[in-house]
């Protein structure tokens, strides 16, 4: 597997020679041997065409005479390829081996070379590689499960979102535009494969621009936001100040910005709102009595219209540990006097809510230390509990940045004042079992504080996206991850063996409480630590057998389910399969009636412009009988006018004669 993992890692262009000598054509440009037969005509004749045009270029050669098939195919594929890059030529190529033999590269033991690798990942050392003219881009650094590191081409394993093929793994995708200025406590939200990310600070100084990340095409770009009005009331101009550990909320077709420091830090904690499609910001007006102004608090929407707001730090530095509810309908604020025992105060923590009713609040820190407690509040009873975990507990870490997959809530980042948290773990809700889902080694962003964590999908599966940090430098880098459902199983099983007091998170409310507590006081405050244990080690050694006799049978259960689904979706298959010979049937009657109806169409249009022709005709006939019958009535006018001048001479000349006869006098 070692040299596998080394093969499929070379750069370009020794991974394309590579596969050209697998194929046949020799590991040089120079060498031109024949495909080896066990490839497909149209297969062998494409890989053709793409080695020519990666080690020759365009094809400019004559066509070859018509009596030789085999180099006028060979022609043809070629100088179909028109003026197609080599780079691209070569990635085309040794894709397309990929897909005909997925294990190419086991069988070429001396093209294997064993890439160098840079841990520190935000000062690569790597370098593009230049050969016959052509630029090709370093292998990108992957993070496994187990600490190691793997390479993989940038360009061919890393286009996008859609080409991330690895679960549990952190991936640094390759990203176009102009990179954000590098920062940490920024807010970050995703609408519509959108990711914005707004404000942050940077060197101790506050940010107030509005980047945005399109998680289509993996391109930067900043968006030019203007200044918005005040309130309905007040419809002055407000400019966005700079701002950091505040948070950025989608609602509807808008960015809610709460509170977070400022330079000139207000009394109460501000709401503003950021429209996506004017791009301009505006300040909400709110009622009730809003929270002290306040940085490093979390945020949760719950449902589609409540906020909940838990702990933070003031202007004054004072660790908070109040708690308020802001209605997006009425915009008004509540301070909720909750029952129970609250998480001691504490800033940048991470927060989630399960089933649209519990808030879970885990990690955080102080002055002094940090945490890895875990609280959560029922929403409906306002009441804390501090529940027992389970699993592979994190360790203490505060500046961490969570979000919610389903039933599980993922964790990265963070640190305790010393180093950075490394592993990536994942936290099933309903039974509050922890997993690590992988671990990163060395100085990176993912073991940053400030870091932030948003979910995208692609193809149904979600994908997490990780920006920024500070680990003694800040960071920019955009990191990407697709978790499986391993935590989900690993949780389930955890679930038989756990007692029924912590096995689902809707019996928290009914769990024990008594609880041992210690109160210390600190320079900061009074710090409560909780010490809750309702889980006898005694009766988990009895009911031990017991558990594993359960597993078993629930993994023997889940044995014939996955049987019968697989039976199932066989049957669907084949059934699937038969409706698609009917279709395809159906779709070559419909070809053939279209077909006789596209026939009769063009008839049907000949015999219309020959009507055409025939009625110009006949409009051209009419206009000249307009026209003679015009020049007939002239005529007939002209001719009645004659007879009546003839008749009316004939009458005089007539007249005179026999007058003169008569004897009569001339006049």
């Amino acid at each position: 597997m070692a040299m596998a993992r080394a093969s499929s890692g070379l750069a370009y262009p020794q991974r394309f020679y590579a596969a050209a000598a697998y194929v046949g054509f020799g590991g040089s440009p120079n060498s031109s041997k024949g495909v080896i037969s066990k490839f497909q005509n149209d297969v062998a004749l494409l890989l053709y065409g793409l080695y020519q045009q990666a080690t020759v270029g365009s094809c400019n050669i004559p066509k070859p005479r018509a009596w030789n098939p085999v180099e006028q195919s060979k022609w043809t594929s070629w100088h179909g390829l028109g003026n197609m890059a080599s780079t691209e030529a070569m990635r085309l190529f040794v894709k397309i081996l990929e897909e005909e033999e997925p294990g190419w590269y086991l069988k070429v033991p001396e093209f294997v070379i064993e890439p160098v690798i840079d841990v520190e990942m935000n000062n690569p050392k790597s370098e593009s590689v230049t050969q016959n003219g052509n630029s090709f881009p370093e292998p990108k650094t992957i993070f496994t499960e187990n600490g190691s590191i793997e390479t993989q081409d940038k360009d061919v394993v890393l286009e996008g979102l859609g080409s991330v093929g690895v679960y549990d793994q952190w991936v640094q995708p390759s990203i176009s535009g102009q990179r954000p200025k590098a920062r940490y406590e920024h807010g970050a939200a995703v609408v519509q494969d959108t990711m914005y990310i707004f404000g942050g600070n940077h060197n101790g100084r506050y940010l107030s621009d509005l980047q945005v990340l399109d998680l289509r095409s993996l391109t930067w770009s900043r968006v030019e936001v203007k200044a918005g009005t005040e309130s309905l009331e007040s419809p002055s101009a407000v400019p966005m100040a700079p701002c950091a550990g505040h948070s950025l909320i989608p609602w509807e077709n808008k960015l809610i910005s709460i509170a977070g420091h400022t330079k000139d830090p207000l009394e109460t904690v501000t709401v503003k709102a950021l429209d996506l499609q004017t791009c301009t910001w505006s300040t909400l007006k709110t009622y009730g009595k809003p929270p002290v102004s306040r940085g490093g608090q979390s945020v949760t929407l719950v449902g589609s219209t409540t906020l909940v707001m838990f702990g933070g730090e003031d202007a004054k530095r004072a660790l908070l540990n109040d708690l308020h509810i802001l209605d997006l309908e009425t915009m008004t604020w509540d301070e909720i006097d909750a029952v129970g025992v609250p998480p001691s105060p504490r800033s940048d923590h991470a927060a989630a809510v399960h089933a649209e009713r519990y808030l879970l609040i885990f990690g955080g820190g102080s002055h002094a230390t940090c945490f890895n407690d875990l609280h959560v509040l029922d929403l409906q009873t306002m009441e804390w509990s501090r529940p027992t975990q389970q699993g592979d507990i994190p360790s203490p870490r505060a500046g961490h940045a969570g979000v919610t997959v389903g039933e599980n809530w993922f964790i990265a980042g963070g640190g305790n004042n010393k180093s950075g948290a490394s592993e990536t773990v994942v936290l099933n809700m309903s039974t509050l079992v922890w997993s690590i889902v992988t671990t990163v080694q060395g100085r990176v962003p993912l073991a940053s504080e400030g870091l932030s964590l948003v979910v995208s999908s692609y193809n149904s599966e979600d994908i997490l996206v990780s920006f920024g940090g500070y680990n003694g430098r800040y960071s920019n880098e955009v990191y990407v991850i697709k978790p499986s459902n391993k935590s989900t199983l690993q949780s389930k099983m955890m679930e038989s063996s756990l007692p029924d007091s912590v096995a689902a998170l809707h019996n928290l409310t009914n769990a024990t409480r008594d609880v041992d507590s210690e109160f210390e006081a600190g320079q900061e405050g009074k710090i409560r630590e909780i010490v809750m244990d309702d889980v006898d080690s005694e009766s988990l050694k009895v009911k031990g057998e017991e558990n594993k006799e359960r597993i078993l049978a629930a993994l023997k259960a889940e044995k014939e389910e996955l049987e019968a689904s697989f039976t199932k979706e066989q049957s669907l298959s084949l059934q699937l399969k038969q409706e698609l010979a009917e279709a395809a049937t159906r779709n070559t009657d419909l070809v053939k009636e279209l077909q006789s109806v596209r026939g009769q169409l063009a008839a049907e249009q000949s015999r219309c412009f020959k009507l055409e022709v025939d009625v110009a005709e006949l409009r051209q006939k009419l206009q000249t009988m307009e026209t003679l019958q015009k020049e007939l009535e002239l005529l007939q006018r002209q001719k009645a006018a004659s007879e009546q001048a003839a008749l009316n001479a004939k009458q005089q000349s007539s007249g005179g004669v026999w007058g003169w006869l008569a004897g009569s006098p001339s006049s």
